[in-house]
């Protein structure tokens, strides 16, 4: 019988291309994205960690003052090992840029200093060569690194006896003894791993610097090694008052540990978003199969007469539904894998976690198989149910005709007003992050971003010993940039617009009483003279940097607007003196504060993040406040890509050992700066737009209907006397009312939409009038131009071949 069914029904939709074609890439769009969506959503926030036993392995923070994440000191670590019986191992690390170098090419990765069991804490396995040794975690002996393979093949050639060989870190000799498989570990951002050795002296308990990871003994779990670790840190408290007296331990699991609630937050509001695009995919063939089914309303008595049950004619349509939502599903998983691979070559470096593989796996498989599954019964049971009650006297009556009950008609109705509402929501979800796209990418930024090209020279430690040194070291940089043809202006800085700053100084105005309870504090950034117009950020007040302002002359400062609309308001800035500390580094004592005078007011510059605040900042003469190491924006005259090279080689005249790193434009700089957001906006509106165009096909699915089953009405209007404009704005008002009560409750969805994406959007309200606005237009057009051609058609109606017809 289920085979008779089958045969059935592939030679009924065989019979219908359109409906079926229609109906499976309706079905095929929806399943598409959802699986697509979903396979990241799993990957991310599902799929155990690439790891033996993954549920052991955790991560270890010191808890301050209420602050669960903070770094860890080397003292509170090896006091842990000691005293703790929870762990199969702790094991520590810290990561930074190290500069690579061969024989004749200089490049900085990211790489990380790991205690010498890391490894095997993990469960890594080495492609060539070893681990480290025990004893390599001793000052002395940690001379050795470990390559990645995405390294080993970049860098090194695939060099198959690269193990035993040295290479230069910073500057220094050090022997390869392993490289990595391929694998999770190339998606890792570190590329190269040196030992992790302390020195006595690096042993203290007030210098927190260090990550600590740690493998649960089997058995143990997170609450009872929590409550072990708790009664360490009292007993830790006890013993060092000074630097652990408000010093804690948190234990967090190690899956999701790096990855802000926010994201995973915006990862479900996506597949939701898709979901509605699925809903709406349904709903436009649960339409298409009501109006099919209505075709079929003698065809189903006829069966019905001749013996077939309710139970066998619900089974026949149920299983017709089912192959349609079978085919939109293998078409839907070819989709899926097309459109993940576009997600994950659209999406930013760094945004999900490097451990997270995102692809179509056997879990996601199973999705899309229940996924299909569910969406053939979601849109196949009331058409099929319908179908399995009719009237069969009121059906054999009507002969060769396709009548439609008021029921099947009001069914068709409800079913095109709830697409509409879903329609509504998805295109609001899309509209709110248009509009704070809009928004992000048309903030002030208070700099020009044309050709201008960023990078840092990655000094080595204790190659600059003092000021001075670092002032003739970056000046002779400097003048050997400038010479490079096509440089119109270049700066040695601290800072580089909307990457953030690196310091953030305490101070004061002279003359302005200080409160002990509340320190001001702001941006603080050190550039030498062309600093300002290699940025292209305006001077508004005063004076700009120039060669005079030297360490040895009066001390000068520009302050930006925010500062002077906070803290100077109502009074000329230029000439005011103020307070600054200064900054100690490790082991010095606090140095008194030092009095700088403005000089000058300029524009609020975006330092870092986008969606950030115009704080107050301070610029200050690099000459007066060197910093060893510092980065260098230069603006050329044409496209600035072009001359890195250049640039490059005009830095190794001064400095052959080290590369230039970090090299990227301030265009690249704000393409990254908006490319999560981009990702989100493209996502969204894409996914609106498809759920647009399903709206639009399924009124003009019913529109058509309706027209061809009032061909006989539209007939005798026009046979006494109607105006063919009038048949015509009789159809489009029908549709046009079936969309705007659609739209009107879609309003209730936009609104919860809006709230729930509030917090991840910049500048837009939860109830965005505009933007609300902007899409129900949008929407009630394309269900007018959908319900148009129908209601042309009507208007073509011969009067004397409707009438025959019945």
């Amino acid at each position: 019988m289920f085979k008779q069914d089958i045969t059935y029904g592939l030679r009924t939709l065989l019979k219908n291309p359109g409906f079926t074609v229609t109906a499976v890439l309706t079905l095929a769009l929806g399943i598409g994205a959802t699986t697509a969506i979903f396979s990241v959503v799993y990957a991310t926030l599902f799929e155990p960690l690439p790891y033996p036993k993954p549920d052991q392995l955790v991560v270890v923070w010191s808890k301050v003052q209420g602050e669960p994440r903070n770094e860890v000191s080397p003292g509170d670590f090896f006091e842990w090992r000691k005293r703790t019986h929870s762990f199969q191992a702790l094991e520590a690390w810290t990561g930074g840029s190290i500069n690579v170098s061969t024989n004749d090419h200089p490049e900085q990765v990211l790489g990380s200093a790991q205690t010498p069991g890391f490894h095997r804490l993990v469960g890594a396995k080495m492609f060539l060569g070893r681990d480290f040794l025990p004893e390599e975690g001793q000052t002395g002996k940690d001379k050795v690194v470990i390559l990645s393979n995405r390294l080993w093949r970049n860098h090194f050639g695939s060099d198959p006896n690269i193990v035993g060989k040295d290479v230069r870190v910073n500057g220094q000799p050090y022997t390869v003894v392993g490289v990595t498989p391929t694998g999770y570990q190339d998606r890792l951002p570190f590329q190269i791993w040196a030992p992790l050795a302390f020195a006595p002296s690096d042993v203290t308990h007030d210098q927190h610097w260090i990550s600590v990871m740690g493998r649960l003994k089997d058995g143990v779990t997170i609450a009872q090694a929590q409550a072990e670790m708790d009664g360490i840190a009292q007993q830790l408290q006890q013993e060092f008052p000074n630097s652990n007296a408000k010093l804690g331990v948190s234990i967090e699991p190690l899956h999701l540990d790096w990855f802000p609630k926010e994201k995973q937050r915006n990862l479900w509001l996506l597949l939701g978003a898709v979901g509605f695009l699925l809903l709406i995919g349904c709903v436009n063939v649960a339409n298409l199969m009501l109006a099919r089914a209505t075709t079929r309303r003698r065809e189903v008595a006829l069966r019905a007469a001749l013996g077939a049950s309710r139970r066998r004619i619900f089974g026949q349509l149920i299983t017709e539904s089912l192959m349609v939502a079978l085919a939109g599903g293998v078409l839907g998983g070819l989709c899926a894998a097309w459109m993940t691979k576009g997600i994950v070559l659209a999406m930013p470096e760094n945004l999900l976690p490097s451990e997270a593989d995102i692809r179509i796996s056997l879990p996601v498989l199973a999705f899309t198989v229940l996924l299909t599954m569910l969406t053939g019964l979601l849109f196949g049971t009331a058409p099929a149910w319908q179908a399995s009650r009719l009237n069969l006297v009121e059906v054999l009556k009507l002969g060769g005709r396709t009548g439609s009950s008021g029921a099947q008609s009001r069914s068709r109705k409800v079913l095109v007003v709830a697409e509409f509402a879903l329609a509504l929501t998805l295109l609001a979800a899309g509209g709110l992050w248009l509009r704070s796209f809009w928004n992000l990418s048309h903030r002030d930024l208070g700099i020009n971003t044309e050709n201008v090209v960023t990078f840092f020279v990655p000094v080595g430690e204790g190659k600059i010993k003092d000021d001075a040194q670092a002032i003739a070291y970056y000046q002779r940089i400097l003048d050997s940039i400038k010479s490079v043809p096509n440089v119109d202006k270049a700066a040695v800085t601290t800072a580089i617009p909307l990457r953030g700053a690196n310091f953030a100084r305490p101070f004061r105005v002279v003359g302005q009483p200080a409160d002990p309870s509340q320190t001001e504090r702001a941006t603080f950034v050190s550039g030498t003279p062309e600093y300002h117009q290699t940025f292209g950020i305006r001077i508004l007040q005063g004076r700009d940097f120039n060669e005079f302002d030297t360490e040895k002359t009066q001390r000068v400062a520009l302050v930006n607007e925010a500062f002077v609309k906070r803290h100077l308001n109502g009074v000329n800035p230029v000439g005011q003196r103020i307070l600054i500390d200064q900054f100690s580094r490790e082991g010095e004592p606090k140095k008194e504060p030092l009095e700088w005078q403005i000089v000058g007011v300029f524009h609020n510059v975006r330092v870092g993040e986008l969606r950030g605040t115009d704080d107050p900042e301070i610029d200050v003469p690099f000459a007066q406040s060197p910093w060893p190491w510092s980065e260098i924006a230069v603006r050329t005259r044409g496209d600035a890509q072009q001359l890195v090279k250049s640039l490059a080689t005009a830095v190794n005249v001064v400095d052959p050992d080290v590369p230039i790193a970090g090299v990227k434009t301030m265009d690249e700089i704000l393409g990254e700066s908006l490319a999560v957001d981009r990702l989100g906006t493209l996502l969204f509106a894409s996914f609106a737009f498809l759920g647009l165009v399903l709206s639009a096909i399924g009124i003009y699915g019913v529109m058509a209907f309706a027209v061809t089953q009032r061909t006989q009405e539209f007939g005798v209007r026009l046979a006494l006397g109607a105006q063919r404009s009038r048949v015509i704005k009789l159809v489009l008002k029908e549709g046009s009312l079936l969309a705007s009560i659609g739209a009107v409750i879609g309003l209730a969805g936009a609104y919860l939409t809006g709230r729930a994406l509030q917090s991840t959007l910049y500048g837009v309200e939860a109830l965005d009038v505009y933007a609300f606005l902007v899409v129900a237009v949008v929407l009630l057009c394309a269900a007018m131009i959908a319900s148009l051609l129908p209601a042309l058609r009507a208007s073509r109606v011969d009067p004397i071949e409707a009438l025959r017809s019945e």
